[in-house]
C-alpha cells in the first residue's frame, strides 16, 4: 500500500518518473498496474487541484512572488481565457508548464466543474501512458535477455536519472515558452494572403 500512496504523492514532483517506475514495478509483478495508473492518476489530480485553488486564491502574489514565472503566467491566461477546455485537458500534457498552468487556470477563474473534469481526464491519460512505458520498458529489456527482476534498481536508477537530465535541458532551453505557443495554435501565426 505504501508503494501506491509513495507514487501518487511524489507524482506532481518526479512527473514521468513515478509512472514509469510503478510500470516497471506492475510488470515484475510488485505493483498492480491497474492501481499504480489510479493512484499516479490521482495524486497528480490532486497536485493540480492545489495549484488551480493557489491561482485562483492567489494568482497575483505568486507572479510577484516568483518574477521569473511572471511572463509565463500571463501568456498561459491568455491561453487559459481563449481556450479553457483545452487547457484543462493540457495540465498534465503542457511539459514545462504543469505547475503553471494550473495556476494560471486558476487564476483565469475557469468554471471549477469544467477543470476538474478536464484535468481528471488528463491526470488519467497521461498517468496510463506513461506506465505503460515503463511496463513496456520491463518487457523490453526482458525481450533483450536483460531479466528485470535481477536488474531493477540500476534501471530505476537509469530513469530517474534520464528524467532529471530532460528536465534541465528543458529548463535551459527554455521549453515552457514553446509549450505556451503551442497551446495558443494558429492564432497568432501571419497568415497568407
Amino acid at each position: 500500500m505504501w508503494a501506491y500512496i509513495t507514487l501518487g504523492v511524489t507524482g506532481i514532483i518526479t512527473e514521468e518518473t513515478s509512472p514509469m517506475i510503478g510500470g516497471l514495478a506492475a510488470h515484475n509483478h510488485h505493483l498492480r498496474f491497474s492501481l499504480v495508473v489510479l493512484w499516479v492518476a490521482a495524486g497528480t489530480w490532486g497536485g493540480d487541484i492545489v495549484l488551480y485553488y493557489l491561482g485562483r486564491w492567489r494568482g497575483r502574489w505568486v507572479r510577484e512572488r516568483w518574477p521569473v514565472l511572471r511572463g509565463v503566467i500571463l501568456r498561459a491566461l491568455r491561453v487559459v481565457r481563449r481556450h479553457p477546455w483545452r487547457s484543462s485537458l493540457a495540465v498534465r500534457w503542457a511539459y514545462g508548464l504543469r505547475f503553471t498552468l494550473p495556476i494560471a487556470c486558476g487564476a483565469a477563474r475557469l468554471p471549477v466543474a469544467l477543470y476538474l473534469i478536464g484535468s481528471a481526464i488528463s491526470a488519467f491519460l497521461w498517468a496510463l501512458a506513461f506506465t505503460t512505458v515503463g511496463w513496456v520498458l520491463g518487457r523490453t529489456t526482458r525481450a533483450l535477455g536483460w531479466h528485470p527482476k535481477l536488474h531493477e534498481l540500476p534501471m530505476m536508477v537509469v530513469v530517474l536519472v534520464i528524467a532529471l537530465a530532460v528536465y534541465f535541458i528543458a529548463r535551459r532551453r527554455h521549453v515552457e515558452e514553446r509549450t505556451v505557443e503551442v497551446l495558443e495554435g494558429h492564432e497568432h501565426k501571419p497568415v497568407d494572403g
